[in-house]
């Protein structure tokens, strides 16, 4: 058996920069990764198989599987393999549904390189790489698991970060995506300059410096569906040691960094008993080899 570590993937900035012919976004995005995920498990069956289980597995209940980011990456990649899809795979769902830190995205990434393993196929393998991408734009960065650039032109390696504490809080309310952007088109908000750091932090000082010169593009039409998400973030900067708190993504999840993993943790657990309906969970960032 297989079990493949699925991590969250965090915007620390993300901007809006432009729309494409077909109606998508542009984006400059720095995301990295954390010690907080979900597991994919593989195992040789006669037929396949998906199943979910773990904390969060009643919110994908009533999904059919087919739709499931899992199950459409493996089947792409069998296609394109010509492989037969003789596996039994299990989601552990650790993660809150659509949150903006790319559960799914990274849960199919994960199948991907469960799968590559299980096929003798190289990571980088082309084929891998093309079922990645016809997931969306998300996969393809989650299946490298390193600190990268979400742009116009795809995915581009960044540089490296100094080591952090992280909390991640969610109020247990999904924000759809497309209904985000949906509300920033609508809305009339403006886009945003690409601005990648021009050089890597010396210090977790200076990163937070360069991460409060820029912004995420979509909290304002997010909060506007889920209000909840500004107390959220406000919650979090009121934390002992909070360096800066901010929304990943889409939302709702927002994160608080930190200058280690004890500074986080104590932060994680203090919020645990004040917002117990909360899904709070503390780690390190970017995710340590």
């Amino acid at each position: 058996m297989l079990t493949v570590f699925a991590p969250a993937k965090i915007n620390l900035y993300l901007h809006v920069t432009g729309r494409r012919a077909d109606g998508y976004h542009n984006l400059d995005s720095l995301v990295a990764f954390t010690g907080v995920g979900d597991l994919v498990r593989l195992e040789p069956a006669d037929v396949f198989s998906f199943h979910v289980e773990g904390p969060l597995a009643a919110v994908l209940s009533n999904e059919d599987p087919e739709n499931n980011l899992v199950v459409r990456a493996a089947r792409a990649l069998a296609d394109l393999t010509g492989q037969l899809l003789n596996v039994r795979l299990t989601l552990v769902k650790n993660l809150p549904v659509a949150s903006g830190i790319g559960g799914g995205s990274s849960d199919a990434a994960a199948a991907l390189r469960a799968l590559a393993q299980h096929w003798g196929l190289h990571p980088d393998d082309p084929r891998v790489q093309q079922a990645a991408a016809a997931q969306g734009q998300d996969v393809p960065v989650c299946l490298k698991i390193e600190n990268n650039y979400m742009t116009a032109g795809g995915t581009e390696s960044a540089c490296a970060l100094p080591q952090m504490g992280v909390v991640l809080a969610n109020p247990n309310k999904p924000v759809p995506t497309p209904a985000v952007y949906k509300t920033f088109r609508e809305g009339g908000y403006a886009f945003t300059p690409a601005a990648q750091l021009d050089k890597a932090p010396a210090n977790a000082a200076e990163f937070i410096a360069a991460l409060r010169a820029r912004t995420n593009d979509l909290y304002a039409p997010a909060l506007l569906l889920l209000p909840e998400i500004g107390p959220v973030i406000d919650t979090l900067a009121a934390t002992p040691n909070c360096l800066l708190s901010r929304m990943s993504g889409s939302g709702a999840t927002c994160f608080g960094l930190y200058p280690d993993e004890a500074a986080a943790q104590l932060a994680a657990a203090q919020l645990k008993q004040s917002y117990p309906h909360w899904w709070i969970a503390a780690s390190t960032l970017p995710l340590k080899p």
